[in-house]
This record gives C-alpha cells, sequence and structure tokens, in this order.
C-alpha cells in the first residue's frame, strides 16, 4: 500500500540551516547544469508523466529521453495504449531492454485505466488500487500533475541525501521512517520540482554511486560522508 510519505511528523534532529545551504547550493547549480529531457517540459500530460516514470525505471535518463518519443508516437494517450495486448508492448520495448516486465506493468495500467474510462484519479487512496503505482510514481504523478510538494526518492536520491545528511536504518527506503522525512523536508520549498530535478542531475554527474567527485562538490564543506 503506498502511504502519504510526507506527514511531516517525526522530530528530527536535522539542521535546518543545513537543509537551507543544501537546497540553495544545489538550486544554484541546476540553474546552470541541469538536463534536459522531453518530460520535464511544462504542459506534460498525465498519461505522458505516467509513462516516461514507468521507462525511467532502471534505466538512464539519456537512453529513454530518445526512446520516449517513439513510444509516444505510437501509443500517444491512454485510449491507444488501451488497445494495445502485452505482446504488442512487448515488442515495442524491447530496444529499450527489461521489455517483458515493462509490458506486463504497462498493459496491466493500461487495462485498469481503460476501465476507468480513461479517466486517471487525482485522489491517492484511489492512486493506489491501481496496479502497479508504486510508491515513486504515485509521487511523481502529485507532484508534476497536482502540484504537491513530494520528493522522487529513489536511491540516487537516496544516495546524495545520505552523503550529506547521514545514512538511514533499513534497508528499503520506502520504509525508512528517517530518509522518508528527510527528502520531504528538503523539497518543501516554493519550487519543489527544480529541487527535486537537481537531487536527480547532481546524483548523476557530481556524487556518482560509484566515482562521486567529492573534490569538486560544492556540498563538500558541509558533507557528512566528507568529514
Amino acid at each position: 500500500m503506498v502511504r502519504n510519505i510526507c506527514v511531516l511528523s517525526i522530530k528530527m534532529t536535522i539542521n535546518y540551516k543545513k537543509i537551507e545551504f543544501f537546497q540553495n547550493e544545489l538550486l544554484s547549480w541546476f540553474k546552470d547544469n541541469g538536463r534536459a529531457f522531453p518530460w520535464r517540459k511544462p504542459k506534460m500530460t498525465t498519461y505522458q508523466v505516467i509513462i516516461s516514470e514507468i521507462l525511467l525505471q532502471r534505466t538512464k535518463a539519456e537512453t529513454v529521453a530518445k526512446f520516449l518519443p517513439y513510444f509516444l508516437k505510437e501509443y500517444p494517450n491512454w485510449k491507444k495504449i488501451g488497445t494495445a495486448t502485452e505482446n504488442e508492448l512487448e515488442a515495442l520495448l524491447k530496444p529499450l531492454g527489461l521489455q517483458s516486465q515493462r509490458s506486463k506493468r504497462l498493459f496491466k495500467l493500461s487495462q485498469a485505466i481503460k476501465e476507468r474510462k480513461g479517466r486517471f484519479p487525482k485522489k491517492r487512496s484511489e492512486i493506489e488500487k491501481i496496479p502497479m503505482m508504486g510508491q515513486y510514481i504515485t509521487n511523481a504523478y502529485e507532484l508534476f500533475i497536482l502540484n504537491k510538494k513530494l520528493p522522487l526518492l529513489d536511491v540516487n536520491m537516496a544516495r546524495l541525501l545520505e552523503r550529506f545528511f547521514g545514512p538511514r536504518k533499513l534497508s528499503d527506503i520506502r520504509y525508512d521512517t528517517y530518509l522518508q522525512d528527510l527528502a520531504c523536508r528538503v523539497v518543501n520549498t516554493h519550487n519543489p520540482k527544480e529541487i527535486n530535478w537537481a537531487i536527480l542531475d547532481y546524483s548523476a554527474i557530481v556524487c556518482k554511486s560509484k566515482t562521486p567527485l567529492c573534490d569538486g562538490c560544492m556540498l563538500s564543506s558541509k558533507c557528512s560522508s566528507k568529514k
């Protein structure tokens, strides 16, 4: 079950000046270094947001950016994808990889929306009932479509947050209350979309998984991991 993670009810010992420093530095960096992708364009439809986020899972953003226009040309909306078979989706997704898993997810999702006559629910409690809608994609929908201040918390965002603020306790980021609450507080700004993108881009370009560029990192002066 997907829960509303940004309740902000946990008493944290995080220094709020450190959060503010983190936000300001990343937003400043993002203005000059942020990546441009199709799904970051304004006025994205609900369908385009959901499809993009599904394709982005376990796949490099640059790879999805090249593939997405091709997919949307074949299946531009819920009505069209609702007519596709699972085999047809698998064949189309083959160049992207993980086609068997993705096709199953997309087929179940498309049929669920088809049963709702192409209408995607706006309430989180209703979204939870749709197959394959996990915490991350539900957050993305509420962030980009409903303009709610929610984090795109995946392994990349978790890596940057943990290195800078301190590690989580649980292996599954979906259930670690410290990391969930921290992520919510970090994106609780007047521009939550940009701070989410800034964190994801900084994780990909600077705070890399295996070879982080610590010497050139503008966050290093306050980074828990660097110390």
